[in-house]
């Protein structure tokens, strides 16, 4: 732990130097992107003069780009960036794709922000599953009617639960919509996923806020926004179908819902480094977290010289309006002496609400939200300056440098809501306490007048103790979150290494033969159960099964039949049988064309049954809680069922591997030209499409040379709404997600 400005950034570069000296690389991790390019820019410098090579890692980088930083003795990074590569690394299929070379040691910055309150969200990367986008607008047009006794809320686990007459109503409106077959009720298991559904529409309604967890962009496209950052999160959505259900909610086009593909959260990812450190100015409070879940001490350094900011008593007012207002005043007093002011607030909505306060006032400011981040360097290069005001959420409070005056220089690394460090400096918080009418009551009664604010060290106390409270409440949280991730890391890990040992491996045909040999092990164990007469054989089921999914054709019947014969025998006979087909296989294919033919499948069918086993473990998830009213504990439910469904993984991936290269062959000449006939064809009519004039679609931004009216490559507004993967309209020749779609906002990227 060093205190803001004391200098984390050039401190790190030590043991950077010193771990990177090993070859292994070291990944220096920051909390967004401005801040890896940054500070890797200014470091850089000594690792150079040191002889050592500095790469940085972003978001959308060229492959190549990519693969280099990671290549670099030292790679700065976000945490965001590292896990996903992580992930999609072992989603890869070639070995020479990969991006990431191991982790051997990684320093995290802001490590209480990166490793503890974001430690409950994980890293999901998914894809689209069938469109329901006809459930979700039916089911949204009845939430608006459901009434507060219809359903419990639970904010802290951010979960709503429907009440006996709440069930009632939804089963009517259903069975009204059509959406309910007749003689069916929401208890039926036939009905889960209307529940399912039905659910997510009302916490869509009440647990998730416009301009506060999301914003809705251009009126077409909701937009998440992240609650550690304020950022906007484009790309990102919630999945389970809740993304589906806030589209519907505002009614903007609903995209198909997302299922898992890979997932894993930070606190295993960063368990994954033989060695793991961090820093930051908040360290000493979850010292505890640190030491319990990551192994870590903390150690605190002491400021070079004492600190001379001032840290005012925190004020409560009755209202909201009240405290909005003593804030106004605040800024006034403090703007017009010149002070430098920096006002931290929760929520987008929030902030864009005092900044027209101010404009009321004509006071000039600046606002660093989530709409406005394209201006961030300049608003924060300015927030600092004689007189400047700037509006801000927490995006704007770790990291940022702020110029005072134009000639002092320091950075503003704890919570905006809770520090800044301004020379001379003041901190004060303002809290409204207008969650309750009583507690309002109580304040008037008490003789609180219009405006006037709680001051004492009491409250200050009060408040702490409150804050210790939610952040044990979190720690509970994401331990528990931990134990349950724990038993898909194992399993993650099992099948990422298989995945790992199949890539490096030149020759997998010893792999294909084990798991085929498994698999009659698997067969003959359930037609000729152990210790059974031969008159008890089901014979007939293995030769059928043998044909089916070994593709073979032998007569197993007349092999129950001779004398002396046992399992063994019928065990070695399919061995032997299926081994001599695949080396058939495997001469008229070439021995090389083979081994890529037996690696593709493998890796394919192992991302299938981990896509599935990943959807099983969350619809698990989902309902193992409920174990605890039947007196069980639901972690040790979820180990025991969680393992079984792993076993099931393995014996279903062996099946299904046996069973496609068993149907692989050869194509015969007619089929080879049959395929080649459909290529030419396939190519003639694209060639034929790209000499046409293409025929823009309503309000879709015409190419450059059509001199569509309008349409100016200098300017995206002109642009309409390019594809991700479509020519940039820029005229730069790359694709747009790779040139101006790198911005989140297009019409405001040049």
């Amino acid at each position: 732990e060093m205190k803001t400005g004391e200098g984390k950034t050039l401190v790190a570069t030590f043991p950077a130097y010193l771990n990177a000296l090993t070859g292994k690389g070291v990944h220096i991790v920051t909390v967004n992107d401005y801040l890896a390019r940054r500070d890797a820019d200014w470091m850089g410098k000594v690792f150079a003069m040191l002889g050592l090579k500095t790469g940085v890692v972003v978001p959308f980088q060229p492959a190549e780009e990519k693969r280099a930083a990671y290549a670099a003795d030292v790679t700065y990074a976000t945490n965001n960036e590292l896990g996903f590569d992580y992930l999609r690394d072992n989603m890869r299929s070639e070995l020479r794709d990969m991006m990431q070379r191991g982790h051997n040691f990684a320093i995290v910055d802001e490590v209480d922000s990166i490793l503890i309150d974001e430690a409950r969200t994980p890293l999901i990367i998914s894809g689209p599953s069938e469109d329901r986008s006809d459930l979700y607008v039916s089911i949204d047009k009845f939430i608006p009617e459901v009434l507060p006794e219809h359903f419990t809320l639970d904010e802290k686990t951010r979960n709503v639960t429907f009440s006996d007459e709440g069930n009632e109503f939804i089963e009517a409106r259903l069975a009204g919509a059509g959406l309910l077959p007749d003689g069916q009720s929401l208890y039926d298991p036939e009905s889960t996923t209307l529940v399912h559904h039905v659910t997510q529409a009302l916490r869509a309604h009440k647990l998730f806020q416009r301009d506060q967890h999301y914003i809705v962009r251009d009126g077409k496209e909701v937009v998440l926004i992240d609650e550690f950052t304020g950022r906007m999160m484009p790309g990102r959505r919630l999945s389970d179908g809740l993304h589906q259900a806030i589209e519907a909610k505002e009614g903007v086009p609903i995209q198909p819902e997302n299922v898992t593909l890979a997932s894993v959260t930070f606190q295993n990812y960063f368990r994954l480094y033989d060695k793991l450190s961090g820093m930051t100015g908040t360290a000493a409070t979850e010292a505890a977290e640190f030491a319990e879940i990551y192994g870590l001490g903390v150690v605190e350094v002491p400021t070079n010289v004492a600190v001379a900011r001032i840290d005012e008593h925190d004020q409560i007012y009755r209202t909201g309006r009240e405290k909005f207002e003593a804030i106004v005043e605040e800024i006034k007093r403090a703007h017009a002496q010149g002070q430098p002011l920096l006002v931290g607030t929760t929520s987008i909505e929030k902030s864009e609400f005092l900044s027209g306060l101010l404009k009321k006032e004509g006071i000039p400011h600046n606002v660093l939200n989530a709409r406005h981040h394209e201006q961030e360097a300049k608003i924060v290069a300015e927030a600092g300056r004689f007189g400047a005001v700037t509006i801000a959420t927490n995006m704007a409070g770790r990291g940022t440098d702020i110029q005072l005056g134009g000639n002092v220089e320091l950075k503003v690394l704890e919570e905006i809501a809770a520090k800044s460090e301004v020379d001379p400096a003041e901190v004060r918080a303002r809290i409204e306490a207008e969650h309750a009418e009583e507690r309002d009551r109580m304040l008037t009664t008490l003789g609180m007048k219009e405006g006037e604010a709680i001051v004492h060290p009491w409250v200050n106390k009060s408040l702490e103790k409150a804050q210790a409270k939610v952040e044990g409440r979190n720690f509970d949280i994401r331990k528990q979150l931990l134990k349950f991730d724990d038993v898909m890391n194992d399993q993650r890990k099992a099948i990422f290494g298989q995945r790992m040992e199949i890539m490096e491996s030149g020759d997998v045909s010893e792999i294909a033969q084990d798991m085929r040999h498994q698999f009659i092990d698997d067969l003959v164990d359930q037609h000729i159960p152990a210790r059974a007469y031969a008159d008890q054989w089901d014979m007939e089921g293995l030769a059928l099964a043998v044909r089916e999914k070994l593709a073979l054709s032998l007569d197993v019947v007349a092999w129950g039949e001779e004398e002396g014969v046992d399992d063994a025998e019928v065990r070695e006979r399919l061995y032997k049988a299926s081994d001599e087909m695949m080396a058939r296989k495997a001469a008229a294919f070439g021995a090389e064309s083979m081994r890529q033919i037996e690696k593709s499948v493998l890796l394919s069918v192992i991302d299938g049954k981990w896509r599935e086993h990943l959807l099983r473990l969350e619809h698990l998830r989902s309902v193992v809680g409920f174990r605890g009213y039947a007196q069980r504990d639901p972690l040790n439910e979820y180990k025991t069922e969680a393992f079984a469904l792993f076993e099931t993984l393995l014996n279903s991936l062996r099946a299904e591997v046996t069973q496609q290269l068993a149907q692989v062959r050869p194509l015969t000449e007619e089929e080879r030209s049959e395929l080649l006939a459909r290529y030419r064809a396939e190519q003639e009519a694209l060639a034929a499409a790209a000499d046409a004039p293409p025929a823009p679609e309503p309000g879709a931004a015409a190419p450059a040379g059509a001199a569509a009216p309008g349409f100016d490559e200098t300017d995206p507004a002109t642009w309409g709404n390019p594809g991700r993967n479509a020519a940039c309209p820029c005229g730069s020749g790359k694709k747009f997600k790779h040139c101006h779609g790198r911005f989140a906002d297009p019409a405001h990227a040049v």
